[in-house]
């Protein structure tokens, strides 16, 4: 599913937004998990997972073509666990009482 599939289903099952307010609504939500994540903040969405940043060590590497030594600089990188509900569902186990 992509960014516009979601804006349609949601816009499809609630009739009375616009399609421009949920567009709004969707980007909104995005922006806010990208805005937390960038400050190193934790954003959970319970029963659906946790985003988070993990921060990889500089190292050395190798340029697969060269095989020349390089060295790769510290990053930050998106982390996301997925939350038990999350889990459950995809392993077929209904745990709609939680």
């Amino acid at each position: 599913m992509i960014r516009s599939e979601l804006i349609q289903k949601i816009a499809e099952e609630n009739p009375h937004l616009f399609q421009r307010d949920v567009e709004r609504i969707v980007a909104t939500v995005f922006d806010e998990i990208i805005s937390a994540m960038s400050r190193g903040e934790r954003v959970e969405l319970r029963g659906f997972g946790a985003f988070s940043v993990k921060q990889r060590q500089s190292r050395q590497g190798r340029n697969p073509r060269t095989g020349e030594s390089v060295q790769v600089d510290e990053k930050h990188v998106p982390f996301f666990k997925t939350g038990k509900l999350l889990r459950d569902r995809l392993n077929g186990l209904d745990n709609s009482d939680g």
